[in-house]
């Protein structure tokens, strides 16, 4: 008799229905016995939890197949199976899909001893579970540890509402989870050795049993990527290399170690540095590096602010450069001062060293210096090249030293502007000048690229990363022909990245582009030519349903083309009418091509949104004259750009149902979001995430607000430009609000004070508005921690299929009604 008969697993797809019809057990996987010859089940156990929840994970893959004490047993379809009893434990697997959010409850009769996870987490119960499961695919996993009589085994699923249904199928591939872009292992640094024979890596991933805590493993690699050492607790970004690639340098449990790369033998340089960070060998018998004293606690009573950089809680912190002896661990001092120095950047040869430190100065219109000041420890000296306004970084180079900074940098030299324009210092220029600082020269006026971040190579040559449009890319430098070549990493968005300054330069990357996720790729710059030496997709992502990405770009009502992209739903039947999101920052970047990260545009799309994605006027890396609009403006231009963008995006995508639009954006974005709420009714919910409702208390009370508006609002102020404070403030205009709006925020945020959400949510509940807002506890700019990050992106998922779906079930089940 097979089991098919015995065991019977029935939904209702109506709560009221009497009886349900029973699952096609050609749709339910088996696999049993796990152990057969288990006699002591794990409830007999003190240890039941933990030797029931180490098979989830195994038995949640795709695997076919199970290797047990020595023995393989297959997964196979339910009515295969014909044993109506069985020592061990079994286990019953079942994907389902829900087209909308479903709750109710999951009923087991016959398994005395179950464990039920939904998705790989446990849900509480005995023989009843509370069962909700959002947009998408899903598994459920059913762990029997005893049954009594298999025949008398039934399971079921009693809906809530009519609407709520599972459909189990044999589907074989799945619509992406949010999950999958936050648990999916990632290479988060990495360091290659300058002979490019080495390199060091760290991996990370999330696990439900680790909660928030996120496991990492750091290796070191050889040129064929065999792992040959492992450095607990260390990050690869840490690490620092001799120059003959003999030795690299790192902090492990508080103690600075040397390990010889030929055999593997670790030595002990110094213990007792709390507060040391940065080293890197100054040359083969010292290190440099920084360290941070940190200011005492003071007055528990009061606090004297003695500048506007005190509301940073790190102000009075005082960081500066030492050398350390790596035979007998001897510290010297190179920069003891009142300023906190920071190292740019050495020449062992020459005994000079490269830094920067902030006099404070609050003269417009940047509202603060930087001292670039050179040290010789040769002869004990040190001098001050100059003090600039815009500042970025600074390398030596040949005969010389690079700088980034804004097109401002030295009384404008970058600036391709016509004269009246003022220049956003945020889209950073290449520059060379000479040792003492008297001889400048721009390097990018012909690169629309914003620099990032670069690195010197031997010869004077420059990698650099820049902000491309949308994209995140590496470019090479070619001093002697001045010219700029970008890279083919064959990635949208590079991350990270190590360069190995040998003969023939050698860098590593890891980045993704808007469809693939992460990968580790190694490119030769003479041939210019990558080959990838780790990929995520097939460990973390197989058969995933991923958006099909389209670019959309439209040319704006000032004749300024405006860049965008679309991402379509896997699978849109394109006969329908669909709900679509609408994202955008407005500030000075453009919003990345990355394939995750806090607002992840292909999980959105997987629960059924068409996403647009443009990059209004303003943003950096389009060139100055794109980037200097984002000056003074505040929502004027940048809200005409969402606005024509959008109509334009409808025109183009009949698909879209303009009746049934959502629109966000974050910190200026969140501005921008508040803003359009203002000027148009045309979306029918909005949502702003640490929003900005009023310029002059965000610009006097944020712990940079001063600082960016120095270029947002380059010389304007309350008292000279109260048009601009008061008027283009949206609290200012909330009576025209018409608009459902969502104020997310957290309340420990130091960049955008809480207080700004609060503002506005006062004016619109005073207003009789639809208004609600939810604050993260404890949380800053950003949601970071795991269990936050899936609340925050179901809480904006749950309000959008509340307007958007008329679908108010989930946001109900989150918060109430």
């Amino acid at each position: 008799m097979k089991l098919k008969s015995a065991v019977t697993l029935l939904f209702s797809a109506i709560a009221t229905q009497l009886s349900a019809a029973p699952i096609d057990p050609a749709n339910i996987q088996f696999i049993g016995p796990i152990g057969q010859n288990i006699q002591t089940k794990p409830h007999h156990t003190g240890h039941q939890s933990a030797i029931v929840g180490n098979l989830v994970d195994k038995l949640s893959t795709d695997a076919k197949s199970l290797d047990v004490f020595g023995q393989r047993i297959n997964w196979q379809p339910l009515n295969d199976v014909n044993a109506l009893t069985m020592g061990g434990l079994q286990a019953l697997k079942l994907n389902f899909s829900t087209a909308r959010f479903v709750q109710g409850t999951l009923k087991l009769t016959g398994i005395e001893k179950g464990h039920v996870f939904l998705n790989g987490q446990l849900i509480d119960g005995n023989s009843e579970y509370k069962l909700s499961a959002v947009t998408g695919d899903h598994q459920l996993l059913i762990i029997a540890e005893q049954v009594s009589d298999w025949k008398k085994v039934t399971v079921e699923f009693d809906g809530t509402e009519a609407h709520d249904i599972l459909v189990f199928s044999k589907k074989e591939t799945k619509a992406l989870s949010a999950k999958q872009l936050f648990d999916a292992p990632t290479i988060s640094a990495i360091s290659v050795s300058p002979d490019a024979n080495y390199y060091v890596a760290t991996q990370q991933h999330y696990q439900d049993n680790q909660g928030n805590k996120a496991l990492r493993d750091t290796t070191i690699h050889n040129e064929d990527g065999d792992v040959i050492y492992r450095l607990s607790g260390v990050n690869a970004g840490a690490v620092s290399w001799r120059a003959d690639s003999k030795e690299l340098v790192f902090v492990q449990n508080k103690q600075l170690k040397a390990l010889n790369i030929k055999s593997l033998k670790e030595t002990v340089i110094a213990e007792g540095l709390a507060g040391a960070s940065g080293f890197k060998y100054f040359n083969d018998d010292s290190l440099i590096f920084t360290w941070t004293k940190r200011a005492p606690e003071g007055d528990k009573i009061v606090k004297h602010l003695k500048g506007l950089e005190d509301r940073w809680s790190y102000a009075r912190n005082k960081s500066q450069v030492y050398l350390i002896d790596i035979s007998t661990g001897l510290v010297q001092a190179i920069t003891e001062h009142e300023l906190s120095h920071s190292l740019e950047d050495f020449d062992s040869k020459s005994g000079r060293i490269l830094t920067t430190r902030h006099p404070q100065n609050y003269r417009a219109p940047h509202h603060g210096v930087t001292e670039l000041v050179e040290f010789d420890i040769k002869n004990n000296s040190h001098k001050v090249i100059g003090q600039y306004g815009t500042f970025g970084d600074a390398r030596y180079g040949n005969d010389g030293i690079y700088i980034s900074a804004g097109a401002g940098f030295n009384n404008g030299a970058g600036s391709v502007v016509a004269k009246d324009v003022l220049v956003n210092n945020y889209d950073t220029q290449l520059y060379w000048m000479n040792d003492d600082g008297a001889a400048v020269k721009p390097l990018s006026k012909k690169f629309d690229p914003s620099i990032d971040s670069f690195s010197v190579l031997n010869n004077g040559d420059l990698i650099l990363k820049v902000t491309d449009e949308d994209r995140k890319k590496l470019y090479f430098y070619d001093e002697s022909k001045s010219k700029f070549k970008s890279l083919n990493t064959k990635l949208d968005v590079v991350d990270k990245f190590s360069v190995a300054d040998k003969r023939s330069p050698v860098v590593l990357a890891t980045g993704t582009t808007a469809s693939t996720p992460q990968k580790l790729i190694q490119l030769s710059v003479k041939n210019n030519r990558a080959n990838t030496l780790w990929d995520s997709q097939p460990i973390a992502y197989q058969n995933a349903e991923i958006a099909k990405l389209e670019e959309f770009n439209f040319t704006n009502s000032v004749g300024t083309e405006i860049k965008g992209r679309v991402y379509i739903p896997h699978g849109l039947d394109k006969s329908k009418q669909h709900p679509a999101l609408i994202y955008y920052y407005g500030g000075t970047s453009p919003v990345s091509r990355g394939f995750t990260g806090r607002y992840p545009f292909n999980f959105w799309a997987t629960n059924g949104y068409v996403v647009y994605v443009l990059q209004p006027s303003g943003a950096t890396g389009f060139g100055q004259e794109f980037s200097a609009k984002h000056v003074n403006d505040w929502g004027n231009r940048a809200a005409d750009d969402i606005i024509e963008g959008t109509k334009a995006f409808l025109d183009s995508y009949q698909f879209v149902d303009k009746n049934r639009l959502g629109n966000l954006g974050a910190s200026y974005g969140g501005f921008m979001t508040m803003t359009l709420a203002t000027k148009t009714d045309m979306f029918s919910a909005s949502i702003s995430h640490a929003g900005i409702s009023n310029l002059t208390s965000y610009w006097g009370h944020g712990w940079w607000g001063y600082l960016y508006s120095s270029e947002a609002s380059k010389n304007s102020y309350p008292w000279n430009n109260m048009k601009l404070y008061s008027e283009q403030s949206p609290v200012f205009n909330a009576d025209k609000v018409k608009t459902p709006l969502l104020l997310i925020h957290g309340d420990a945020d130091t960049n955008v004070p809480v207080g700004e959400s609060h503002i506005m949510y006062t004016a619109l509940k005073l207003l009789n508005q639809d208004v609600e807002m939810i604050e993260y506890k404890g949380a800053d700019h950003q949601i970071f921690a795991r269990d936050r990050r899936f609340q925050w992106w179901n809480t904006m998922l749950a309000y959008f299929d509340k307007h958007l779906k008329e679908e108010p079930q989930w946001w109900q089940h989150m918060y109430g009604k």
